[in-house]
């Protein structure tokens, strides 16, 4: 017989079914996925031999988890894989508030049940999915909220006196009995609330006004919290932080190309923008180099860190930036520039925590200089790198590029130019084209076409020649103009002229 058509107790004592604590099963559970090879951890790329290991070992241990790490790094996502753990269905008392186990009931409500029904007490089943309770910590979380408190409502109907135990209206963690119970940003609650936790995580039992009433509660506790040293509302009370049996650390993708993997697993495309929109690896390459040219800024504190999102949300917009011009010109497909880098920027400033210097900068200046910072940080794999060509007595392959330029020539490339006007501009500088024939031959005709377009914007981070910011696009010129038409590098606005060199 299927156990989910199992009724009432005595069928399910026929049935031989045996209940056991929810640490038991989750490391039942992960045993099986060991032995067969099973991953129950879908989606979480590079901490395959970092942090999985160490929540393995942690649910083997029997433990109560906290997963400490900075923002954007899946801790949250992590705490609710591990429903995936779970047996599918177990069994519990029907209108049982606390998921009590038929063979060991909790809840006064229960007992008596039982007592009066015996062998014909009626059960339902709990699917893994409905195991699962997610509390954010904020300031105002109370006692009452997570534990429980009097209802003065129910002593009414039920015409009780206080002092009986049936007027407790409990709180999320004795609902979330033979459950899993996660707290989000743990450092967040109040430490007079986090005190209230002590108990529950080592003796089981609970004081509720007055009521000193000992559940035996069983419960995985999954917390997660940034670094006590980031956070400036709270901290981690110490005999908490003692009774949280594993601490395990979590950290940034440490490689680009597991973080182009999450990048790609998370982004929210639409069918047609991946249809329509073309991508062309490098752009997959500098949207991560931002993110870890952020992570290395003298601008940016490192102790808030820089979350994966900012790599995610930036890939949506680039694509998106690429869609708007696409539909402006009425065309059916296009491919991604180096210039649509830009309308990565609203993804970067609302991600990042500025130290002092960063604000004197200005955050709309700051993203800038880590899109620079990513582009030359790029493009040196890409092409030999100016700096080292000055040094060397080889011939020079940017001169013919840079003489066009220095004769007084300039190519404005604008955000909403059709792709026939991208590339008949590109097409306008002498030698710019056969400079990249020279490093990629075999490059299919659009490839070569972004490649020019990231030789200008290398070239100008390394200030062979200049770059100013238009109020629809850009202009590339020669580095010497610059020096005498001016520029106000102290402006901030997207809409200013701007000459980051």
């Amino acid at each position: 017989m299927n156990i989910g058509q199992l009724t009432n107790l005595g069928e399910l004592k026929k049935s031989g079914y045996k209940s056991i604590p929810i640490k038991e099963e989750l490391r039942k559970n992960l045993i099986l996925s060991l032995q067969k090879n099973i991953n129950p951890f879908q989606g979480i790329l590079g901490y395959d031999d970092t942090v999985i290991p160490d929540i393995q070992t942690a649910i083997l241990s029997r433990h109560n988890i906290i997963l400490l790490g900075l923002r954007g790094q899946a801790k949250t996502k992590i705490a609710r894989l591990l429903v995936n753990l779970l047996d599918e269905y177990i069994p519990a008392i029907d209108g049982s508030d606390l998921n009590d186990d038929p063979f060991n009931p909790l809840s006064k409500y229960s007992k008596d049940l039982l007592l009066d029904k015996g062998d014909l007490t009626k059960i339902n089943w709990i699917h893994r999915s409905e195991r699962y309770t997610e509390k954010l910590a904020t300031p105002d979380v109370t006692v009452a909220d997570l534990i429980g408190d009097v209802d003065p409502i129910k002593a009414a109907t039920l015409k009780l006196p206080y002092s009986d135990e049936r007027v407790i209206h409990f709180g999320l963690i004795p609902r979330s009995h033979r459950s899993i119970f996660v707290i989000n940003e743990l450092p967040d609650l109040q430490a007079r609330i986090q005190v209230a936790l002590f108990n529950i995580l080592q003796e089981n039992d609970i004081q509720i006004r007055g009521f000193k009433v000992r559940l035996p509660l069983d419960i995985q506790f999954v917390f997660t919290a940034n670094p006590e040293d980031y956070t400036n509302r709270g901290s981690i009370v110490t005999p908490l932080k003692d009774r949280i049996d594993s601490q395990i650390l979590t950290h940034y993708p440490k490689s680009m190309d597991i973080s182009k993997l999450i990048t790609a697993q998370e982004s929210q495309l639409t069918l047609s923008q991946r249809d329509s929109i073309k991508v062309d690896p490098i752009m997959n390459d500098l949207i991560e180099q931002i993110a870890f040219a952020a992570r290395q800024s003298e601008y940016i504190d490192h102790k808030s860190g820089v979350s994966a999102r900012l790599t995610i949300s930036g890939y949506e917009n680039l694509i998106s930036s690429a869609e708007r011009r696409m539909i402006i010109n009425n065309e059916k497909s296009t491919n991604l520039r180096i210039s649509d880098i830009y309308g990565v920027i609203p993804s970067i400033t609302g991600k990042i925590e500025l130290v002092y210097e960063g604000e004197q900068e200005g955050p709309y200046k700051v993203a800038n200089i880590l899109i620079g910072k990513a582009i030359k940080n790029l493009f040196q794999t890409f092409f030999p790198t100016p700096d080292k060509i000055k040094k060397t007595q080889v011939q020079n392959p940017y001169y013919a590029i840079v003489s066009w330029f220095s004769k007084g020539n300039s190519i404005d490339l604008f955000n909403s130019i059709s792709d026939r006007d991208y590339e008949k501009i590109l097409n306008s500088v002498p030698g710019l084209k056969d400079f990249v024939k020279i490093f990629f031959p075999d490059a299919s005709q659009q490839s070569i076409l972004l490649l020019m377009e990231f030789t200008l914007f290398g070239m100008s981070e390394f200030s062979l020649i200049s770059k100013f910011r238009l109020e629809q696009g850009l202009q590339f010129k020669d580095i010497m103009s610059s020096m005498f038409t001016g520029s106000d590098e102290e402006a901030e606005e997207p809409l200013t002229d701007t000459d980051y060199h």
